[in-house]
């Protein structure tokens, strides 16, 4: 169940609360009049289920509350009510399979806005990776795939082609570009270091690496590994399952591409270094193309609910 809390100008306050009563899936309705002083108006609250959300939310946009108002939505872990037991059995379909599009897109602009914590986050974890493919150690790889935030970019791309947003499309797409090239630069810089210290070398670089030469080596299961790991995000975002991320950040070879393909700059390995990028670059284009395919299968699916999320007059 979702928790709505509404600030509605006096004068709207009534067809809101008859557009909330007319929604299948809404219980726990308050209306008090005059609550609000910034912005003034009236308080509605009220429980909804989580697959009418969106459909409610956007007919309160429709209103302008958001623009005159407000519209606050937050989760409810646990609610113990008849009536919000019931409100779940009315409302079509599973609070699972639900996409809340204004918390979904909400959640990809902050993920992938570029700030200092994102570069310093996507740049760690390319160090990181550099350790792992110099001294083939795949446990320093998945470390470094855990500490890559690029999925946050890679969804606010999918979800900026669904809802046709091209601020966040510029947005994330500044993010992943400018992310990245920070990190392979500053990882090029930390590889000479290291050389200098006689951690990293050449020689190293070009053994044998039968735990991470995966990562310069593209092949069309890398592709399928990054559409399904495309869809299995997707699905985590816009189900509120965050933990299934986890898994889905190592599943893809971004960040020890990147990471290679870095060192592999610092030490000329021309061969390498187009490689690691090749793969880079088509495990991107996969998850994208993956991401957004399932979020328009999800919008579709939805659409055809719309119908029976109101309330027979």
């Amino acid at each position: 169940m979702l928790h709505l809390r509404l600030i509605t100008p006096a004068e709207h306050t009534d067809e809101v609360v008859h557009l909330i009563d007319r929604t299948v899936g809404t219980t726990h309705l308050v209306v008090l009049p005059g609550a609000a002083r910034d912005p003034e108006g009236d308080v509605v609250m009220c429980d909804v289920a989580r697959e009418a959300g969106d459909e409610l939310i956007n007919r309160l946009r429709a209103l302008g509350i958001d623009s005159r108002g407000a519209i606050t939505a937050e989760n409810i872990d646990l609610s113990l009510s008849k009536h919000a037991d019931r409100a779940e059995r009315d409302a079509p379909g599973e609070p699972a399979d639900a996409v809340l599009w204004e918390q979904l897109e909400e959640a990809t602009h902050e993920e992938s806005t570029l700030s200092i914590t994102y570069v310093a986050f996507i740049t760690l974890a390319t160090m990181i990776a550099a350790c792992g493919v110099v001294l083939d150690n795949a446990i320093l790889i998945v470390g470094a795939m855990a500490v890559g935030p690029e999925f946050g970019p890679l969804a606010g791309i999918c979800t900026a082609v669904v809802q046709r947003a091209p601020r966040l499309a510029l947005r994330s797409a500044i993010a992943l570009l400018v992310g990245f090239a920070v990190a392979m630069a500053v990882t090029v810089a930390f590889s000479r270091v290291m050389d200098a210290f006689g951690l990293f070398s050449e020689s190293k670089l070009d053994a044998d690496r039968p735990n991470t030469g995966f990562v310069y080596a593209p092949d069309w299961f890398s592709f399928v590994v990054a559409l399904l790991a495309g869809v299995a995000g997707t699905l985590s975002l816009t189900s509120a399952k965050s933990g299934a991320l986890v898994g889905v950040a190592i599943s893809v070879t971004t960040v020890p591409a990147a990471a290679n393909a870095a060192v592999a700059l610092s030490f000329g390995d021309t061969g390498q270094m187009v490689g690691s990028t090749e793969q880079l670059l088509l495990n991107l284009f996969g998850i994208v193309v993956a991401g957004t395919l399932t979020l328009l299968a999800q919008k579709a699916l939805w659409a055809t609910q719309r119908s029976r999320l109101t309330k027979p007059e």
